[in-house]
């Protein structure tokens, strides 16, 4: 295996305004995902995308070197995650590195660990396009779910006869936590199309992503949770 991590970082999020280097329990949150890659990968590569000076800036005071800031076509609100992901590996394809898998890691994911990485590499062959982190989904289409009909009654997403959650089959949603690609399987098309995909699945606490504020706050009270059992 030849990988190449990459960690999408750009600065004009939404949810939470600049977010990936606000500070969570007084770390960056970028520095999280870094630091759980430094434990497994070299920092050349470990390939922080951005296309904001100060992402960049705070991402290398964890010793890596950010190689590049995105040019603008890759820099806007609707520039496409897959166009990114292409862009740094042909970067790095054209400075003699030549990788052919691609590990995702996505900083808004500050409790996903070395550990789970590791695991979720031992899942995957180049014989497959993705293995992908998840959790259970609460959201089960069997039981909760519904969609309004043509004539706009609600009807269960999947239907089903069950009576108790319990017994709906389990259904996964993607955390965001970790993707293991086969770049190969990414040149022909997109992660949205992949067929051999293999799941890992991570506890709902490892799986916490942040993309509104009241994410953040919830982070926040995980980690001075975290703190406290340590001090125990």
């Amino acid at each position: 295996m030849k990988p190449l991590v990459i960690i999408p970082a750009r600065g004009g999020s939404k949810g939470v305004p600049r977010k990936n280097i606000k500070l969570l329990n007084g770390i960056p949150l970028i520095h999280y995902t870094i630091k759980a890659a430094q434990q497994i990968f070299d920092n050349d590569i470990i390939c922080v995308s951005t296309d904001d000076e100060e992402i960049k800036q705070v991402a290398e005071q964890t010793n890596i070197i950010v190689p590049f800031l995105r040019p603008k076509e890759l820099a806007s609100d609707t520039a496409g995650s897959y166009e990114v992901l292409l862009h740094a590996i042909e970067h790095y394809a054209k400075n003699g590195y030549e990788a052919d898998t691609l590990i995702l890691l996505q900083p808004t994911s500050p409790f996903r660990t070395a550990l789970h990485m590791q695991e979720a590499l031992k899942l995957y062959s180049n014989e497959i396009d993705m293995v992908v982190s998840v959790k259970e989904t609460k959201s089960n289409p069997y039981y909760i779910l519904f969609e309004e009909d043509e004539n706009g009654f609600l009807r269960k997403s999947k239907e089903a006869s069950f009576t108790r959650r319990q017994d709906c089959p389990k259904v996964w949603e993607y955390n965001g936590a970790i993707y293991i690609i086969n770049i190969e399987s990414l040149k022909k098309d997109t992660i949205g199309r992949f067929k051999k995909i293999i799941k890992y699945e991570m506890d709902e606490f490892s799986s916490h992503d942040i993309d509104t504020l009241f994410d953040w706050d919830m982070a926040e009270l995980m980690t001075a949770k975290q703190n406290k059992e340590y001090e125990n």
